[in-house]
């Protein structure tokens, strides 16, 4: 047997090779890549472990470790059929699309028969967002062969984007008939129907979804805008509701209520949830999207890990690569750093850090407002204001800024003021609605409190300490009813 031999010769890499074979063919992908990875390791110049290794990595969610070993592929095989595809895979998957489409056109050059390859370029140039490109290479490849496995549902992502919603909906509808119980097609047929006002159609579909298990806050957010369009104004609310329970930040859920409410006749419910989405609407300017915040918080990781490792050259060249937007200027990198020393408790390191962001670049972003954030911390609140108003200068909407100049207004006991740079700075962090609700007590402006309240308790459904704050702030000043309904005593 394979796993005796590995077992007698811990150093013989074709055993361990074998090994995986033998797990593999058996249905046990664990057990496969563990034996694969050994065996790589003893063999490390071995193609076909290399890409062994690599799709596995795909496969386990991986993608940089399979951008690194499938790199090793190329470079020793640079028109391996295989390796090309899956590296181009690889680098779509860990956020390169840049290298993605390079990579996948030296595919097509050095393979020009390969419709996988035709389909995998249009799936490429559709997630870069060349929608019109895309549906080309996908046409040519369902030409070439219309079984190709998602063929239908790439071409309906790809007119989708490209607003052609008849065609979406003709191509998802292909897909779902092939795959009766695909998610991701069923969930862009109900979108598309949702665009061409087809309400009926949508519900039908979107009722689909749920009873194939898949209950999440967008899916029922859909399906309760169709029952208010086709006027099932209580299905609707309950639908509604329950998207909220999973998800309280949807601003277009009390929408959608207010809406409702007013189908009922329930006007004072309707201008509830009206000023409640208005409210949350304030703050949509400083949420990132949630695939943007991952991408950071992961960036913000891997140089957390860097600097513990007193690696800080590489921390900064790590963000040099990364970052993307207003923040990718000389200055940027340095910023990231220092805002990451901040975040470990190094204040020493993070003020060295963005005095040289600002050194190499006087206009870096965020710079004066990281050094703001340490004077206040130190109670500096004079040289706090200075960098904050420095930020400023730069940029007079910058949010951070603008949100922490309202945090020292309230920490000055300054209420009036506060609330003009919370507002202004459209937050959507926690601590920033908690003194914004206080600030409206203490001007004795309930409603515009309480309000604030709701939204503070939707931000933040996941911290239980700030939710205990928010339920010891209301009950202090006499909203008992509104604390047990939006803190409750036994929310975890």
């Amino acid at each position: 047997m394979a796993t005796d031999l590995a077992r007698q010769h811990p150093g013989f890499g074709p055993a361990f090779k074998l090994e995986g074979m033998i797990y593999e063919d058996s249905g046990d992908p664990a057990n496969a890549y563990l034996a694969y990875a050994t065996a790589l390791k003893l063999s490390p110049t071995d193609n076909e472990l290399r890409l062994k290794v690599g799709v596995f990595d795909l496969q386990r969610g991986k993608s940089d470790a399979a951008v690194a070993v499938l790199q090793q592929l190329v470079k020793s095989l640079p028109r391996d059929e295989e390796g090309l595809y899956y590296l181009a895979q690889a680098y779509h998957l860990a956020g390169d699309d840049k290298a993605a489409l390079k990579t996948i056109r030296l595919a097509t050059t050095a393979h020009p028969a390969n419709v996988q390859n035709w389909q995998k370029y249009g799936e490429l140039l559709c997630s870069s967002g060349d929608n019109e490109a895309a549906l080309l290479w996908l046409k040519k490849a369902q030409i070439a062969d219309p079984k190709l496995a998602r063929i239908n549902l790439d071409l309906a992502v790809a007119s989708y984007n490209n607003m052609e919603l008849t065609a979406a909906t003709n191509y998802a509808s292909s897909e779902v008939e092939l795959r009766p119980d695909a998610i991701e097609a069923l969930a862009l047929l109900a979108a598309a129907r949702i665009k061409l006002d087809q309400w009926k159609e949508a519900e039908e579909v979107l009722d689909r979804i749920t009873q194939l298990g898949k209950q999440d806050a967008s899916t029922l957010l859909e399906l309760g805008q169709s029952q208010l369009e086709l006027k099932q104004y209580q299905a609707s609310i309950d639908t509604l509701q329950k998207a909220l329970q999973l998800d309280p930040t949807l601003q277009l859920a009390h929408f959608y209520l207010s809406r409702d409410f007013n189908g009922l006749g329930q006007t004072d419910a309707a201008r509830h949830e009206a000023a409640l989405h208005r409210d949350m609407m304030q703050q949509i300017a400083f949420t990132l999207p949630k695939a943007e915040v991952q991408r950071e918080t992961l960036l913000s990781e891997q140089a957390r890990q860097l600097l513990s490792e007193q690696k800080e050259v590489e921390a900064v060249e790590l963000f040099r690569h990364n970052l993307t937007g207003p923040v990718l200027t000389p200055g940027g990198p340095y910023v990231s750093v220092g805002s990451v020393y901040l975040e470990m408790g190094e204040p020493v390191d993070a003020e060295r850090m963005l005095k040289h962001a600002i050194e190499v670049d006087p206009r870096a972003r965020g710079a004066h407002t990281y050094l703001g954030i340490l004077a206040l911390q130190r109670g500096d609140f004079g040289k706090a204001e200075r960098e904050f108003d420095a930020e400023l200068a730069i940029d007079a909407n910058h949010p951070l800024a603008l949100a922490e100049l309202g945090e020292l207004r309230y920490r000055q006991g300054k209420w009036s003021e506060a609330v003009n740079y919370l507002v202004r700075s459209k937050t959507a962090i926690p601590q920033f609605l908690y003194m914004l609700c206080d600030s409206y007590f203490h001007l004795g402006n309930v409603a515009a409190a309480n309000i604030t309240a709701e939204s503070l308790a939707a931000y933040a459904h996941n911290k239980p300490e700030m939710i205990a704050s928010l339920r010891d702030l209301l009950l202090r000043k006499g909203q008992s009813d509104l604390a047990q309904r939006i803190a409750p005593t036994n929310q975890p």
